[in-house]
C-alpha cells in the first residue's frame, strides 16, 4: 500500500509511505532537515507499523508534533 500524507506543523510537506504485509519498506519525507528525516526514514524501515506508531507518535519538536510524530499519525490513519 501506498500513502501520500500531506503533514502539518512540521517541517517536512508530505511523507510518501510504503507498507506490504503491516511492514514499513519505505518512508521519503518531502522537505524537512534532510539528515533526520533520512535517519528517520532508515530507522523505520523494516519496522512494523504499530511498533512505529508506538515508538515516535507524540514526539514534539517546535511545537505540539514534529516529523517522526506525523510518520506515526500517517499511518495511524492508514491502519487496516
Amino acid at each position: 500500500m501506498r500513502i501520500s500524507y500531506s503533514t502539518e506543523g512540521s517541517c517536512a510537506t508530505r511523507i510518501d509511505i510504503d507498507v506490504v504485509d503491516g511492514i514499513v519498506k519505505q518512508a521519503d519525507f518531502i522537505d524537512g532537515c534532510p539528515g533526520n528525516t533520512q535517519a528517520i526514514a532508515s530507522l523505520v524501515r523494516g519496522m512494523q507499523v504499530a511498533e512505529v506508531i508506538q515508538r515516535l507518535k507524540g514526539i514534539p519538536c517546535q511545537g505540539e508534533t514534529s516529523c517522526p510524530d506525523q510518520l506515526a499519525r500517517a499511518l495511524e490513519l492508514h491502519l487496516p
